[in-house]
């Protein structure tokens, strides 16, 4: 089959994969229907982990498929049975590099072929319990909030932290960020970047404080369980959100992706080096379609498409 839709292949396409907070009930339904290959991809993940994860994808309930541990296998499996099937019906196309926000930089690495599906089921899932069980619940906590500039926001976590540990955890966009640490800090922080006009201050409902020093010990433990998994050199570019850059070297992809777990997504800047690596397209590739929404405002030259919103009746045999 054949996609007609110019946006999915071509020259300088960028595939990106999205992280937890993007999962819901019923992701990729309708593709499993049109596709053994999609249904296919949900089982094996219910082979591999023992799990009944298909269903759990399929008909919740919800605050299950939101459990950091079921969350980050379900995102996963879900955006590389969708990749499986772009790579089904568009063979000849060739990213020029991926990415993936978090989570999904394991999902772009299966894509580029240096990590294989089933290990990074099991990477993923152990990595869900390990942050679930970093810390007592209600130690730490994340917040969003869009408005303010970088330097701005850096700003306002010194001055609330008092301290306490109140850290970047995500530079989304320009004037997107999001901010993590203590909740005691991180309540002070949301009162201060009213005060500084933020137009947006949400608190996320998440198990941990993501990409911050409170989880090193869990990056750790992380790192001792990556150690065993075999990585290869990617067959395209990986942008790596540690520091932006695309790493061939297996033992420095390795080390990008434990460090990952206590220091900030530079997403904004990952968008940035696609681009310099010669995206004009990017193509989501997982539930929703959020990681479209951030590149638009960080470059909106570049066309987006997501797979979960494309129309998928534009195939022909």
């Amino acid at each position: 089959m054949r996609v007609l839709n110019p946006h999915l292949e071509g020259l300088g396409t960028a595939v990106v994969f999205p992280g937890q907070g993007c999962q819901y009930v019923g992701m990729g339904a309708t593709l499993a229907a049109l596709a053994p290959v999609v249904a296919d991809t949900l089982a094996e993940a219910d082979e591999v982990l023992g799990l009944p994860l298909a269903a759990i994808i399929a008909t919740g309930p919800p605050d299950r498929l939101s459990e950091t541990a079921v969350a980050q296998p379900a995102i996963l499996a879900v955006s590389v049975a969708m990749w499986r099937l772009l790579v089904q019906v568009c063979p000849e196309m060739r990213p020029v590099a991926a990415a993936g926000h978090s989570l999904g930089e394991y999902s772009a690495l299966v894509a580029s072929g240096s990590l294989d599906y089933a290990d990074a089921l099991r990477i993923v899932h152990l990595r869900g319990r390990i942050v679930e069980g970093a810390l007592e619940p209600g130690t730490g906590a994340m917040v969003a909030i869009l408005g303010l500039d970088r330097d701005t926001l850096v700003h306002l976590c010194a001055q609330a932290a008092q301290g306490r540990v109140l850290e970047p955890a995500c530079w989304n966009a320009p004037g997107q960020g999001v901010v993590a640490g203590h909740a005691d800090a991180v309540e002070r922080l949301e009162a201060c970047a009213r005060e500084a006009g933020a137009s947006t201050v949400v608190r996320l409902r998440v198990s941990a404080p993501f990409h911050t020093s409170l989880l090193s010990p869990a990056g750790a433990a992380l790192g001792r369980a990556l150690g065993a998994v075999r990585l290869r050199p990617p067959g395209f570019p990986v942008v790596q959100n540690v520091d932006a850059s695309a790493r061939s070297d297996p033992e420095r992809i390795r080390a990008g992706l434990v460090a990952q777990v206590s220091r900030p997504v530079r997403w904004e800047e990952c968008v940035r080096t696609l681009v310099d690596l010669g995206a004009v397209r990017v193509v989501e590739v997982g539930p929703g379609a959020t990681l479209c929404g951030l590149v638009r405002r960080i470059d909106r030259r570049l066309s987006v498409v997501a797979l979960d919103r494309f129309d998928w009746d534009a195939l022909q045999p």
